[in-house]
């Protein structure tokens, strides 16, 4: 009797984090959702841009960690990042792909979504791709690669702009914060300088009385 072993399909997973902090629960949100896709849909194998992400999941999902990439969100991101990340991501073998990243709705909001990438086999049972010349399996990996280029570098437009109304707001919140508690010791400092005048005055009366 011949027994045959299921094959288990690989996931892998992308998310697009940075390396800047002060912008609020932006990163922690992202890493909840990577998790929820983890605890879903097993990720086999992890790429992980951005060192705050990296922290967030490392405890978790660092065994499945193919590479990292950080000096994330210093500058903005070109498409030449798009691609290395994507060229990264080719090299390993996977059946399907799917990345997480914030996706900016407007200045004061924004949502973790996941979101996913064609296949090679996906791409190549679509009939519109044979609509274009000849198309052999080298014409499909790189069409994947550019797509896949695409969708990264878009995520990474998408990550910045979430995290600069994050940042923002954070930063907002942060100085009105302050001038409450500003206002607070103002007030507690008027209050005990009243006090310690009117102790004094308290004393002199007391003393001038004392000598009469």
């Amino acid at each position: 009797k011949q027994w045959y072993q299921r094959r288990v399909a690989i996931t892998a997973g992308i998310a697009i984090s940075s390396d800047r902090g002060l912008c609020g629960g932006i990163h922690s949100g992202l890493g909840r959702t990577f998790k929820a896709l983890h605890a879903e849909s097993p990720v086999k194998k992890a790429v992980v841009v951005g060192d705050k992400v990296k922290a967030i999941l490392v405890k978790t999902m660092g065994d499945t960690y193919l590479s990292t990439f950080n000096n994330v969100g210093k500058k903005p991101s070109s498409f030449t990042d798009a691609l290395d990340i994507a060229e990264e991501v080719l090299c390993h073998e996977f059946d399907s792909a799917e990345i997480a990243y914030n996706s900016f709705v407007n200045v004061v909001s924004y949502k973790p979504i996941i979101k996913p990438t064609p296949s090679a086999a996906n791409i190549e049972s679509n009939d519109a791709i044979f609509t274009y010349d000849e198309v052999d399996s080298e014409v499909i990996r790189c069409y994947q690669e550019f797509s896949l280029a695409n969708i990264i570098f878009h995520a990474l437009k998408e990550q910045e702009a979430s995290e600069q109304s994050a940042r923002m707001n954070a930063m907002e919140n942060a100085t009105r914060n302050a001038g409450e508690m500003i206002d607070k010791l103002q007030l507690q400092y008027n209050r005990t300088r009243q006090a310690v005048i009117t102790r004094e005055l308290i004393e002199i009366i007391s003393g001038a009385n004392a000598l009469d």
